[in-house]
């Protein structure tokens, strides 16, 4: 729709803002002709700006902006002439199309009407100048600005290389750090890579190990700022020259200090014990008790008192760090497991018509009230204390009580060890079978990568950590998954 084309009143003088009595000619603030006033141009109907021009675009000078002077706030501005913008070269009537121009096509004014200079920045003769910018209470000089002139289909060059057309990033040397991100980039020393750019994570927010048959992962999740996880996976032979496989996966209490510590001192205390004294034949069983008793006395040595400090001794283990501990070993044909605390291990035959099972009970609040016969396990588990650990590895923990138990399986399954990070999200034996995949008894590092996924996908509210370890046996007939020996 056109709109009418009578000239409108003015509201306001055009040079100092002042409103004008009704019929004067000129503005009795500043004198300024209000006659000379535009009239407004005829309606033209929206045109779009992919239509091409009638001629070819003639190159034009760059664009300057032109300084204001300064001047007194209570002065009247002198009277200014009015603007005459250049005309078409062509006109029409309301009813057709005018010819598309572009911002080429007309010579550039200021708002005197003066033409624009070619130089960017200059102004008419005045030299070009450049205003100081603050910084730090330090002035640095403005770069100019850098203008980039069209190519020649009428769009503006890139100031960085096309990414659509950019060479693919070569595949990394073997033993490089490989970017997170794309799986393609180095990793620079400052940790982003060299492909993508993408900021890497802490080392300990994603760990991964794989060690012949024997695999683990652990994330920090998507809710915590560190990961206060750990884990330890190796192997060893017995007396006898058999392999003896590892895996320790320990859970930081995150109330107490310095959690991320105490699962890695743990971890490490447990694994190395269990290396030191399989080797000398002792049973498996035992040797884990022993590990779990070392682990205990690592993470409480870090609630000693540091050299010179005064604080009080009824205060030495308040808050004192500590974490969760379970593990399994592989050796003779047995397998033994022994924890503390609320982290799992489950049992997941590689043939999935036989019942995967739970090999551990809980030290935690929902376990004992289960346990006492006050609630069945979906209500104990749905209470908001069901995750408040009643046994743990720290100096506040008064009565260490390590559980051991060793199994006998008569088939080949896949055993998992895992924190509650994982289990929150695959509670019973056979949720944590479903995320379990099928391949992971033969790809273990990538089966836990998996079930951190899973995970994650849950929501990622805690720490994921996950160990899998292949038991391989030959079918010795029907019978249940594993028989406690």
């Amino acid at each position: 729709m056109s709109e009418s084309h009578q000239q409108p009143a003015l509201t306001r003088c055009p040079g100092c803002a002042e409103p004008p009595a009704s019929g004067d000619l000129f503005c009795g603030a500043c004198g300024y002709d209000l006659s000379a006033v535009p009239a407004r141009p005829d309606d033209r109907p929206t045109l779009a700006i992919t239509v091409p021009p009638a001629a070819p675009p003639a190159p034009a000078p760059s664009p300057a902006v032109a300084p204001t002077a300064p001047h007194a706030p209570d002065a009247p501005a002198p009277p200014v002439a009015a603007v005459q913008w250049p005309a078409a070269s062509e006109t029409d009537s309301s009813d057709v199309p005018v010819p598309v121009h572009r911002a080429t096509d007309l010579p550039g004014t200021d708002s005197g009407g003066k033409p624009l200079p070619a130089t960017p920045g200059a102004h008419h003769d005045d030299p070009p100048t450049t205003p100081p910018v603050r910084h730090d209470d330090r002035a640095v000089v403005a770069e100019p600005a850098t203008v980039v002139p069209p190519d020649a289909s009428g769009d503006f060059a890139l100031a960085a290389p096309d990414p659509r057309t950019a060479e693919p990033a070569p595949t990394p040397a073997a033993g490089t750090k490989v970017c997170v991100a794309c799986r393609s980039g180095r990793v620079d020393p400052d940790g982003y890579c060299e492909n993508c750019g993408h900021a890497q994570p802490r080392e300990r927010d994603h760990m991964e190990q794989e060690l012949g048959s024997v695999a683990a992962v652990s994330d920090r999740g998507l809710r915590h700022h560190r990961n206060e996880d750990s884990f330890a996976v190796s192997s060893t032979a017995l007396p006898d020259g058999s392999p003896a496989v590892v895996a320790i996966v320990c859970d930081g209490v995150s109330s107490a200090s310095r959690p991320d510590e105490a699962s890695a001192a743990a971890a490490s205390a447990a694994n190395e014990a269990l290396l030191e004294s399989l080797p000398r034949g002792t049973h498996p069983q035992q040797a884990m008790h022993e590990a779990i008793v070392a682990a205990s006395e690592a993470v409480n040595a870090l609630a000693q008192d540091p050299p010179g400090s005064a604080e009080h001794e009824a205060h030495r283990h308040q808050n004192a760090p500590a974490c969760t501990l379970v593990g399994a070993i592989m050796a003779g044909g047995l397998l033994v497991v022994g924890w503390v605390g609320d982290s799992r291990v489950y049992w997941v035959p590689d043939d999935r018509t036989g019942p995967p099972a739970r090999l551990t009970e809980d030290d935690s609040w929902a376990a004992q009230m289960v346990a006492a016969g006050l609630m069945n396990e979906a209500e104990a588990y749905a209470d908001e204390r069901a995750h408040a650990i009643t046994g743990w590895l720290g100096a506040d923990s008064y009565e260490l009580e390590p559980h051991t138990a060793s199994f006998k399986p008569d088939r080949p399954g896949l055993v998992v060890v895992c924190t509650d990070g994982l289990w929150n999200y695959a509670e019973s034996a056979e949720e944590m079978a479903a995320a379990v995949p099928p391949e992971a008894h033969r790809r273990p590092l990538h089966g836990a990568q998996v079930l951190v996924g899973h995970a994650l996908d849950g929501g990622g509210h805690d720490n994921v950590t996950v160990a899998l370890l292949p038991f391989a046996v030959e079918p010795q007939g029907a019978g249940s998954a594993c028989t406690t020996v």
